[in-house]
């Protein structure tokens, strides 16, 4: 039986701690390099440093940051801002329905903690890691170790990225690179054929709708992804479990 009251040192004490750490350290070079990516793009933008710092913080989301960049300086309508952040965002409900099982336990403010924390990359280790939806001693010491990792990989890079995109030579092509390292970690999370359709189907419709104004093609491409991933998930034939697993 897990413990809520685990204290955050008896987290980076726990083995499960270290493995987590150890397994998203494989990935942090990736996301440095995306951090870095987006933290030259938000220096670029002539907005207060001290304002996208505040975002690299709080919002600590990449796609959610660039989506939002160019309404931000182009004015757009707040709604729209918060729109786009929102359905580029949509994905971390689909985590948390995932989490529930294993955290359901804890308290509300814990719950909160581990919200702000959650990434794609740890939630797919994590999912790999502990694939049974059951609660258990070894799986907060595990997400903690790797979401620390990733946070600080993710961090140290944008806010470098920040301060020095005003020194970034146009010629390095940040833009396609940062286009390139997303597709890596989009591809890395295509685990099953419903992934893979709704990924396809997202990018085709951001191509369709490429010439909607402030960048609503991706709230296009979002919305036609979880479309066709609801769809996918209710075609799927339910299994009965046997009787006595249900009493």
């Amino acid at each position: 039986m897990h413990n809520p009251a685990l204290t955050t040192t008896a987290h980076w004490r726990h083995p499960e701690f270290a493995r987590g750490a150890r397994e998203m350290l494989g990935t942090a070079l990736g996301i440095g390099a995306w951090g870095l990516i987006t933290g030259v793009a938000m220096g670029r933008s002539g907005l207060p440093p001290a304002l996208m710092v505040l975002m690299s913080l709080i919002v600590f989301a990449g796609s959610a940051q660039l989506a939002v960049l160019p309404l931000l300086i182009s004015g757009a309508p707040t709604w729209v801002v918060w729109a786009t952040a929102l359905c580029v965002n949509l994905r971390f409900v689909i985590f948390s329905a995932q989490w529930r099982p294993y955290f359901i336990g804890y308290p509300r403010a814990q719950r909160l903690r581990l919200a702000y924390f959650t990434a794609d990359l740890n939630y797919v280790m994590f999912m790999r890691r502990f694939p049974e939806p059951r609660p258990g001693p070894d799986q907060l010491p595990y997400f903690w170790g790797g979401a620390l990792c990733n946070w600080f990989a993710w961090q140290v890079p944008s806010i470098l990225g920040i301060f020095a995109g005003d020194a970034v030579p146009d010629r390095w092509g940040f833009g396609f690179a940062g286009v390139l390292a997303l597709l890596g970690v989009g591809a890395s999370l295509v685990t099953d054929k419903a992934t893979a359709v709704a990924g396809t189907v997202a990018g085709c419709a951001a191509v369709a709708a490429f010439a909607l104004p402030f960048k609503l093609n991706i709230v296009v491409a979002i919305a036609a992804a979880v479309a066709i991933a609801l769809v996918i998930d209710h075609s799927r034939p339910r299994t009965v479990p046997p009787l006595e697993d249900r009493t």
